[in-house]
């Protein structure tokens, strides 16, 4: 499990949920989900086209997502990009079905695209899955600041001078890069689950920021640690379990939350009964 090409398989899947943990945060805080289904699966178009013309599938795939992700910026309303996003979906999906539909010798390079290759990761793929890696991280880190503010309180960030369009636009352009990484290793169609499982169930356990994106990490590096290891002893497909992994998590953190809130309120009530009875007295 541990030996031969099973190393690059860990090495990648750990970039991967690394970034997606990371990103995950931001587009759950920022309500940006639906974005971060669409460019991913909009990309596999980049993908198929690449694979047609027999260049690097991971080119496709940036460009693809880049292109989508600056059309949704572009064309979406201030905090409302649904017909924008729907659009930019349904546009790049007719382009990959076109692009796979004019050969059917690429149908397994296309199942692997959209449900991901981890087991048949390359060492010429690991150094620029790790580049695009420390490019969003890069990316993150330079922005945080104005990122959260904009993603938490839209309307002080455009008082203190903050753009939330552009913001919003490099945000995106994070998740194309992202996305470009990601989508070879766990397939576009199980990229959100990754995405987004880890981070709203980060989010449910903890407001705090810092906290939340280590969380949204960690959860993510176990449901592919985890998926990788039964997938390899039970020769079951690796997305199935990320699915799982990432609904488990985040039912866990919504019955933690209730949990809290639960108890929260419970403990106001007592202090309210014992005044009403002192008052009585």
């Amino acid at each position: 499990m541990f030996s031969g090409f099973m190393m690059n398989t860990w090495i990648a899947a750990t970039i991967v949920a690394v970034i997606a943990g990371m990103v995950g945060f931001f587009a759950v805080l920022r309500g940006s989900t639906f974005a971060a289904h669409a460019i991913p699966n909009g990309a596999f178009a980049g993908a198929a086209g690449a694979s047609l013309l027999g260049i690097s599938t991971l080119t496709g795939l940036a460009v693809f997502s880049v292109a989508g992700a600056l059309g949704i910026g572009a064309l979406g309303r201030r905090a409302r990009h649904d017909v924008a996003t729907a659009l930019a979906l349904v546009l790049m999906l007719g382009l990959g079905a076109l692009f796979v539909s004019v050969s059917s010798q690429y149908a397994q390079e296309t199942y692997s695209l959209l449900f991901g290759e981890v087991f048949g990761i390359s060492p010429d793929e690991l150094l620029p899955i790790a580049g695009l890696a420390a490019a969003s991280v890069a990316a993150i880190v330079v922005v945080f600041r104005p990122l959260m503010l904009s993603s938490a309180m839209p309307e002080v960030a455009e008082a203190r001078g903050v753009s939330t369009q552009r913001i919003e636009i490099t945000f995106l352009l994070i998740m194309a890069l992202t996305t470009s990484m990601t989508v070879p290793v766990v397939g576009a169609l199980l990229m959100f689950s990754l995405m987004i499982g880890p981070a709203a169930a980060a989010r449910s356990f903890t407001s705090r920021p810092g906290l939340a994106i280590a969380l949204s990490v960690a959860f993510g590096l176990v449901t592919v640690w985890i998926g990788i290891a039964i997938s390899y002893e039970t020769n079951w497909p690796l997305g199935f379990f990320v699915g799982a992994l990432g609904a488990v998590f985040y039912l866990a953190g919504r019955a933690w939350a209730g949990f809290r809130r639960t108890r929260t309120v419970r403990a106001g009530r007592v202090p309210a009964a014992v005044t009403a009875e002192a008052a009585s007295a």
